[in-house]
């Protein structure tokens, strides 16, 4: 299959979207009859029956850690235009303190109706302690509409339907200036061989520095890593490997997982033996990456924006939140000379993965009304209006929302938002986000500092691996 992944437009991404929506069984097409059907339809004084219930002002209470103003406005403008045709007042609290106050609500006996989860890990640890509830057929059946199953598995919890996938953030993407790679002659590679190929050749050009890398993140540095090492478990080894490792079935010092490990750091370094590539790292001599603060670990993240803008590098690979990251008025895939835009990181064995992240909502309850909120936050409907909204709210700028379900009219997002979408929906294997859904002590803990030990040049990839081994709980 070839895939070209920078050139996109709405026109084959909405003939996906309506593909996806509208395609069906070969068997439920029935043939043409040879002679026209005259047979006139049966007389009936009974009214037709109402296509949907009215449960008569019951309230809904929604929470989730989404917190921004237009994000907050967005779900309830659309959740409460839906209320009012079904008789639900439903009413969605953006929490700053989400994990800890849904803790303690549900320790208290106080739940709300539906929460929108953030990490997978702490959708099944609820669904296996008994606080959340399966998913009723009417949710199942609307999620297997409009998700691919890629993206069901994440609320599936022992073979049983929790989690409602309400929001995709997109992973793969390097960020990089056309007219900056058109102004040195390079094209968007279309395979990770490709890519490997221009990172040397962009150096042997002399030229800035391919990539721009930063980990720094507080307490929280080292996670940028751990997105790379998943981008490369998923290209590699594909997505039973990856899940396998998730689980540590497939454990960290495995040779497979030390392969992914080392390959950012060959990329950024043009090293592939560990010794050598972690010499390189202690040395700084590392004319593949430009690193604003000096030094990968002490670069934050979000700090390779403007050196993107200003050329000082030439790629960025970052998630589609990273757009929030330039200054105000910067323009995005509109094809003018100082516009940013995306490519999709390339893939190895033609399977087109996608590393995600997002939100699940679960129910505390099963009664109807409950139900019939979820199964419509699970359509593209939903999705396409609060895309809608959110973009309203935010006078016509990008959304920060995204979504993978089928169904949606791509005219309401962004050309740059579009292009995030044509690689979610193309997606032949997603995952989400490895660290996100390993113990804490792990995925939030040892592969970050472990990891920000071996960019730092103080350990080789297999030692950082069998640290982050030997962490992993009992």
């Amino acid at each position: 299959m070839t895939k070209r992944w920078h050139k996109l437009a709405a026109l084959p991404i909405a003939f996906a979207l309506v593909a996806a929506a509208c395609g069906g069984d070969d068997d439920g097409v029935a043939d043409a009859p040879d002679e026209p059907d005259t047979t006139e339809a049966p007389d009936t004084d009974e009214p037709d029956a109402p296509d949907t219930e009215d449960f008569g002002g019951v309230e809904i209470v929604i929470t989730g850690s989404e917190r921004d103003d237009p994000s907050v406005g967005a779900i309830n403008a659309v959740l409460q235009e839906f209320g009012s045709e079904r008789g639900i007042d439903v009413t969605f609290i953006g929490d700053a303190d989400w994990e800890a106050n849904i803790n303690t609500q549900v320790e208290g006996g106080n739940p709300p109706d539906i929460s929108i989860f953030p990490q997978p890990g702490k959708l099944a640890e609820f669904a296996r302690d008994g606080f959340i509830l399966p998913l009723s057929d009417d949710v199942v059946s609307s999620i297997q509409d409009h998700w691919a199953e890629s993206y069901q598995l994440d609320g599936i919890v022992d073979d049983v339907h929790f989690g409602v996938p309400v929001k995709t953030d997109l992973k793969s993407l390097v960020w990089y200036k056309p007219s900056i790679f058109e102004g040195a002659g390079y094209a968007v590679p279309e395979t990770y061989d490709e890519l490997e190929a221009l990172t040397q050749q962009m150096v042997d050009d002399g030229g800035p520095a391919p990539w721009c890398v930063g980990v720094e993140s507080g307490q929280a540095t080292g996670w940028t890593y751990t997105d790379w090492v998943e981008e490369m478990v998923l290209r590699l080894h594909g997505g039973d490997v990856y899940d396998g490792w998730v689980s540590n079935e497939i454990p960290f010092d495995d040779p497979r997982i030390i392969e992914a490990m080392q390959a950012p750091i060959t990329l950024w370094t043009g090293e592939s033996d560990e010794e050598a590539a972690r010499q390189a790292l202690a040395d700084r001599d590392l004319p593949r990456v430009f690193a604003a603060s000096g030094t990968i670990a002490q670069t934050n993240f979000a700090d390779s924006a403007d050196p993107l803008m200003d050329g000082q590098c030439y790629m960025h690979r970052q998630a589609s939140f990273f757009s929030g990251f330039f200054p105000e008025g910067t323009p995005f895939a509109d094809g003018s000379d100082d516009a940013i835009n995306v490519f999709y990181f390339p893939d190895i064995n033609d399977d087109a993965p996608a590393l995600t992240a997002g939100t699940l909502a679960a129910a505390f309850n099963d009664e109807p009304a409950t139900m019939a909120v979820l199964e419509f936050m699970a359509t593209g409907e939903y999705a396409e209006k609060r895309q809608a909204e959110q973009t309203r709210l935010l006078d016509g700028g990008l959304s920060g929302f995204l979504s993978a379900a089928s169904g949606q009219d791509p005219s309401v997002y962004q050309p740059l938002e579009q292009e995030f979408l044509d690689i979610l929906l193309n997606a032949e294997l997603a995952r989400f986000d490895a660290s996100d859904l390993m113990p804490a002590a792990v995925g939030a803990g040892s592969f970050w500092s472990e990891g920000t030990n071996i960019i730092n040049g103080d350990i080789t990839v297999s030692e950082g691996a069998a640290r982050i081994q030997e962490s992993w709980p009992n």
